[in-house]
């Protein structure tokens, strides 16, 4: 049966997607291991952790506990092509919500044993962070599938 125009309208648009190159699988990589590792951090060192949470905010632990959760979520989530999009979208928007913490050990930096060119420095990495997650997770719409 040969294809008319019209019957082809009819179709489906199927997409799809672009292939990861080395660049951007590296940049993937790196993001995976930054939250599993501090996913798994949030548990191993708790009371560090928590020390680092801004006394506004209630249940340091409980905030702590909660993010190493979220951490690893979006680190398994950036493993599956299907899941990769929404994981980059949590983990930058969580990456956004911890910056309350490196504000306030920059206000109170007597309170960390860390040099306080290494409190300044955390604000760039996060940026960078941030960067890495949406140019690693991100794809077009002409790359979407539907």
């Amino acid at each position: 049966m040969e294809r008319t125009p019209r019957m082809q309208d009819e179709l489906p648009h199927i997409s799809i997607p672009r292939r990861l190159g080395k660049p951007q699988r590296a940049g993937l990589a790196f993001v995976f291991l930054w939250f599993f590792i501090g996913g798994i951090m949030h548990f191993v060192a708790t009371d560090t952790e928590a020390r680092i949470v801004p006394p506004w905010m209630p249940w340091p632990v409980a905030a702590v506990l909660v993010s190493g959760v979220f951490e690893l979520l979006g680190a398994a989530g950036l493993l599956v092509g299907a899941t990769r999009r929404a994981a980059g979208i949590g983990l930058f928007l969580l990456t956004l919500a911890v910056t309350p913490a490196h504000i306030y050990m920059l206000q109170r930096p007597d309170l960390f044993p860390v040099p306080l060119w290494a409190l300044w420095l955390r604000l760039p990495i996060q940026a960078a962070l941030l960067w890495l997650i949406w140019w690693s997770t991100y794809r077009p719409r002409s790359d979407r599938p539907g």
